[in-house]
């Protein structure tokens, strides 16, 4: 049986995203299934493979279903099936869909190189760390649904669930799903407002706008309800570095450029101007300083984490007067 065009012979799914990863796999196993719904799927750990089973598996099906066969963890395929495996990507079966999915990193290279030079189709599942990287992924979800959700609201999303990705994708699900028209922040608060209230976004905005008391009694609450110090000052890190890099932009030129230009969201420009009233140049170098020794000291350097983010927040508050 040919192969849809749409279902390549070979495809690797190679990046650190784990859930990117299941939907690419994911997608190819739709395709393949659309255009024959007899497909039989092998989903399969690499290193489980004996010598000589992948022969087995791309052998043509005896009733000539189409085969879709998914390799994971790639890297830790033996040797001897490993060289097999590279023998097939030169001469792939034609009823067979192979799916190599590979976490990233330079453990099972070759063999990823190999695939490459076959003319593997390649889905790079490239992590989405940061916090304009996981807005941009909630709008996009939206998107995908027909839905609109306005920036802030993605981005309470984000405070709230951005620390699980898989999280992430599964409440803008629930929240296409319960809602309708489109999302404003004040619906993501009734869903997820206990979480919004209590992450480090917000104790990172108490602090840079000055309000040390109302930051820390937000440490307390965000602590008490199982938030680790370490993304907390994260975040404080990640608003003070906006801050310095708005600043530098001069106000008249549109948020949207500026945030093309510096890889943020227009929204998180919008907010580092509404902050910067107050701070100084050498008050923001002070602080990023500040902020830059306390993740030193709770990633290990001192003893008591919560103390050293304690002396961050109180440190960046009054930097903010420093002039």
């Amino acid at each position: 049986m040919p192969i849809s065009p749409s279902a390549p012979p070979v495809t690797l799914v190679t990046g650190p995203e784990e859930l990117l990863r299941d939907r690419a796999v994911g997608a190819v196993i739709a395709t393949a299934k659309a255009h024959d719904p007899a497909s039989e799927v092998q989903d399969l750990p690499a290193a489980g493979l004996a010598s000589g089973r992948l022969t087995e598996l791309t052998s043509p099906s005896l009733f000539g279903e189409q085969t879709v066969l998914v390799l994971r963890d790639v890297q830790d395929v033996g040797e001897e099936v490993g060289d097999e495996l590279k023998r097939y990507l030169a001469d792939p079966a034609d009823a067979v869909v192979l799916v190599l999915v590979h976490p990233g990193g330079v453990k099972g290279k070759a063999l990823l190189d190999a695939a490459k030079k076959a003319g593997a189709h390649v889905v790079d599942c490239k992590q989405i760390k940061w916090e304009s990287d996981k807005v941009k992924f909630v709008v996009e979800e939206f998107r995908a649904a027909h839905r609109r959700v306005t920036g802030d609201a993605a981005a309470a999303l984000v405070d709230a669930l951005g620390a699980d990705l898989r999280e992430l994708a599964s409440a803008c699900s629930q929240l296409i799903a319960d809602t309708t028209g489109t999302v404003e922040r004040s619906t993501v608060e009734r869903y997820h407002g206990g979480r919004v209230e209590v992450t480090g976004f917000k104790v990172a905005d108490a602090a840079v706008e000055g309000r040390c008391e109302e930051a820390l009694a937000l440490l307390r609450h965000a602590l008490a309800t199982g938030s680790d110090p370490v993304p907390v000052n994260a975040a404080l890190a990640s608003g003070l570095r906006n801050l310095a890099r708005v600043a530098g932009v001069p106000r008249t030129v549109r948020p949207e450029d500026v945030a093309r230009d510096l890889g943020i969201a227009p929204f998180q420009v919008r907010k580092a101007r509404g902050q910067l009233s107050g701070w100084s140049p050498a008050g923001v170098a002070q602080a990023i300083t500040t902020v830059a020794y306390a993740d030193e000291q709770i990633k290990g350097g001192g003893a008591d984490p919560v103390y050293a983010l304690e002396r961050a927040i109180v440190a960046v508050a009054a930097a903010r007067a420093l002039r």
